[in-house]
């Protein structure tokens, strides 16, 4: 069941804890504090099963007319059951709740590393389309790859 979290230390916990069970894709220590650190400030949406939480996501507005998936991730043994998906539903229909006209996301240019590629496709098939890649916003080996959507 896909739930509004509002109390931010549950989200804290929720984010800290999946975030460990990513390391492909959350394996730099600081960014992934920042990641916690900030979406606790956001709006957020956990897959709560049985009182553990799967997966979730966290929404940055980043202009009146825009806003990004700051930052999204599900267990490994929760891939591939939907859960992504739904969490990404509650996300827009928050983002067209606040009249935004776009939703962005950022990742890792695809070609890099596998699980960024299982990334870049996860997005595509949620309508994104690529912006433009960024080379040098986080590292050279880590070649930022800017997706967007209509909302």
């Amino acid at each position: 069941m896909i739930l509004k979290i509002e109390n931010t230390e549950d989200k804290e916990r929720i984010c800290r804890c999946i975030l460990a069970e990513l390391p492909g894709w959350f394996g730099l220590e600081e960014s992934t504090q920042e990641y916690i650190r900030e979406s606790r400030m956001m709006p957020f949406w956990a897959d709560v099963e049985d009182g553990r939480a799967l997966g979730f996501a966290a929404m940055k507005e980043t202009s009146p007319y825009a806003a990004e998936i700051y930052v999204m991730g599900v267990l490994p043994e929760a891939h591939r059951r939907g859960i992504g998906k739904q969490l990404f539903e509650c996300l827009h229909q928050a983002a067209k709740d606040e009249g935004k006209l776009f939703l962005q996301v950022k990742t890792v240019k695809q070609g890099c590393y596998p699980e960024y590629d299982q990334t870049n496709a996860f997005y595509k098939a949620l309508g994104f389309i690529e912006l433009e890649v960024l080379e040098t916003l986080w590292d050279p080996w880590n070649p930022c790859q800017v997706y967007v959507r209509t909302v």
